[in-house]
C-alpha cells in the first residue's frame, strides 16, 4: 500500500497537467499524501506497506515499494512534511500556474519514490525523475541568471547522476540482486563476499556520485546558486527533501555493504566534510542576500551529516558499536529538511513583501510583520542549533558520535580532530544567522520595509506547522529515534 504515498502526488500533477485546478488539486493531495504518509512511516513494520511489480525477467527487477528500515521511515514523514507545506507557500506567476504545482507534486512525488523504493533501479529512477522539474522550475520561474544556473545545476547533477549509475549498477552486480533488501539480507547474513579492492572502486563511484547530488564539497558549487533562483516550493523540496538522498543512499548502501571500501576513503572524506562546514560556512557568512546566505547555509549543514556517516564508517571497521551515528545522521537530515524549507519559504514571503533580498536594503521588518520576525527566529535559531529545537539533537549526536567507543588513553584520530574543528561551526553559523536577522528585521523601518505586510493566514499555516514540528522533535527526539529500533 506504501504506492500510494507516491501516487498521490504523481496523479495529482497529471490531473492538473490534464487541466485540474492547479492549486486545489496541489493542496487537497499535499494534505492527503501528509495523513497517509505519516500513518504509514509510524506503522512501516506492518507488512502491509510492501507492494511489488514484476517489471524484467533477467536482471530481475521489480516496482516495488516499502520501507527498507527506520531510516526510510523518518526520510517519508521528512518528504510529506515538507511537500504539504510547499503546496500552501509561494505563489504562482501569472499564467504558469499548471506548470508551477504539477512540477512541485512531480518533484515531491520523485522524492517520495526514491525513498520507498525497494529496487535498486527505480530508487535511481525516481530520483531522476524529481530533477526534471527542478530543471524546469529554475529554468522558467527562477530569478537571476535562470537559465544559466538550470544548464549548472543540470550538468553538475547529470555528471553525478552518471558516476552513481555506474557505482550502483556495479554494486548490484557484485551482489548479485537489484533487491535493496535482499542485499542487506544477504550481508548480515555473511553470503556477500565483495573483495576489498572492488570495495574501494564502488566506494569512490559512490561518494562521488552521491556527494555531487548532496553538495558535498568542492562538489558543491551548484546548490547555493540553484536555490537561491528557484521558486519557493522547488527551493523548499530540493533542499528540504531531495538533496537528503545522497546521504540516504549512502547510509543503506555503501555504509553496510561496502565496509572495507567506505574506510579506505575515510580520511579524505573527512577532509572534504571539513570543507563543507569551515570553508563554506565562512562563505556563507560572507553573502550579501538572504537567499544566497541560506542556500550557503544548507551546503554548509551538509557536512554534519557526513561527519556523522564518517562516525558510522570508523566504527564499523573498528569492529565497535556506535549507538549515536545512524540516529544523528537521520535525526539531522529530518531537522535540517524542516528547518531549511521553513527559511527558504519565510524569504519568499519576505521577497514578496519588501520586493527585496538584499540584506543592505532590509531592516525593522518586525515592527509591520511580527509574525514573520518570529517564525523566522524559530527557524534561525534551529539552524544554528538553539536546544530545544530539532537541529540541536542531531548535532549534539554528532558530535558524540565522534568520540563513541574511544579509548580515552589512546591518541585522538583522524575522526576526533574533524569532530574537534567541526564545532567552530556553531559558531560560525551563529555569526551568519544573527547578522541575517539583526539586518532583517531589527532597527528601524527603511523604505523597503516601511509598507511591508505580515504573513497572512495561508503562509502563516504551513510556516507554523513546520515551527511546531522543530519543536516537538527537539524537546522528544525519541520520537523519530524509535523509528530506527
Amino acid at each position: 500500500m506504501s504506492f500510494l504515498i507516491f501516487l498521490i502526488p504523481f496523479v495529482a500533477a497529471v490531473a492538473i497537467i490534464f487541466g485540474a485546478p492547479p492549486r486545489l488539486i496541489a493542496r487537497v493531495a499535499g494534505v492527503a499524501t501528509l495523513v497517509i504518509g505519516l500513518y504509514a512511516s509510524f506503522t512501516w513494520q506492518c507488512d502491509c506497506w510492501t507492494s511489488s511489480v514484476p517489471v524484467l525477467a533477467s536482471p530481475s527487477i521489480d516496482l516495488a515499494f516499502g520501507f527498507v528500515n527506520g531510516i526510510s521511515a523518518i526520510m517519508v514523514a521528512l518528504a510529506v512534511i515538507v511537500t504539504a507545506a510547499a503546496t500552501f507557500t509561494g505563489k504562482a506567476p501569472e499564467g504558469r500556474e499548471k506548470l508551477y504545482y504539477a512540477s512541485s507534486l512531480l518533484i515531491a512525488a520523485g522524492a517520495l519514490g526514491a525513498f520507498l523504493s525497494t529496487n535498486l533501479f527505480f530508487f535511481y529512477a525516481f530520483h531522476e525523475l524529481a530533477l526534471i522539474p527542478t530543471f524546469l522550475m529554475i529554468g522558467l520561474m527562477g530569478r537571476g541568471s535562470r537559465k544559466e544556473i538550470a544548464w549548472k545545476i543540470t550538468i553538475y547533477l547529470g555528471a553525478g547522476s552518471l558516476i552513481l549509475l555506474a557505482g550502483l549498477v556495479w554494486l548490484a552486480r557484485e551482489a548479485g540482486t537489484y533487491n535493496i533488501l535482499a542485499m542487506l539480507d544477504a550481508q548480515k547474513a555473511g553470503k556477500i563476499d565483495i573483495d576489498p579492492d572492488t570495495q574501494k572502486t564502488i566506494a569512490s563511484l559512490l561518494i562521488v556520485g552521491f556527494g555531487t547530488l548532496v553538495s558535498l564539497f568542492p562538489f558543491h558549487s551548484w546548490a547555493a546558486p540553484a536555490y537561491a533562483s528557484a521558486p519557493a516550493p522547488t527551493a523548499m523540496l530540493h533542499a528540504g527533501v531531495l538533496k537528503k538522498f545522497g546521504l540516504y543512499g549512502l547510509l543503506q548502501l555503501a555504509v553496510p555493504l561496502l565496509p572495507i571500501g567506505m574506510n579506505a576513503w575515510l580520511t579524505p572524506l573527512l577532509v572534504l566534510l571539513l570543507g563543507n562546514i569551515l570553508w563554506v560556512g565562512l562563505v556563507t557568512i560572507n553573502q550579501k542576500r538572504l537567499d544566497t546566505m541560506l542556500g550557503h547555509s544548507s551546503v554548509m549543514h551538509m557536512g554534519y551529516i557526513f561527519l556523522a556517516i564518517a562516525a558510522a564508517v570508523a566504527s564499523s571497521a573498528a569492529g565497535k558499536a556506535n549507538i549515536f551515528a545512524i540516529p544523528a545522521a537521520a535525526i539531522l537530515m529530518f531537522a535540517h529538511g524542516i528547518s531549511i524549507a521553513l527559511l527558504f519559504g519565510l524569504a519568499d514571503r519576505i521577497e514578496r513583501s519588501t520586493g527585496t533580498l538584499d540584506l543592505a536594503e532590509l531592516g525593522g521588518l518586525a515592527k509591520p510583520a511580527p509574525a514573520l520576525a518570529f517564525l523566522f527566529g524559530i527557524a534561525g535559531m534551529a539552524s544554528l542549533g538553539l536546544p530545544g529545537l530539532a537541529n540541536f539533537s542531531g548535532e549534539l549526536m554528532v558530535f558524540l558520535s565522534g568520540f563513541a567507543g574511544r579509548d580515552p588513553s589512546s591518541p585522538l584520530g583522524p575522526l576526533q580532530v574533524a569532530t574537534i574543528l567541526s564545532l567552530w561551526g556553531v559558531v560560525i553559523s551563529a555569526v551568519y544567522i544573527l547578522r541575517a536577522y539583526r539586518k532583517t528585521f531589527q532597527g528601524a523601518t527603511v523604505n523597503s520595509t516601511v509598507n511591508a505586510t505580515d504573513i497572512p493566514l495561508f503562509d502563516k499555516i504551513p510556516a507554523f506547522v513546520l515551527a511546531a514540528v522543530l519543536l516537538v522533535v527537539g524537546i522528544y527526539p525519541n520520537l523519530l529515534a524509535r523509528l530506527l529500533q
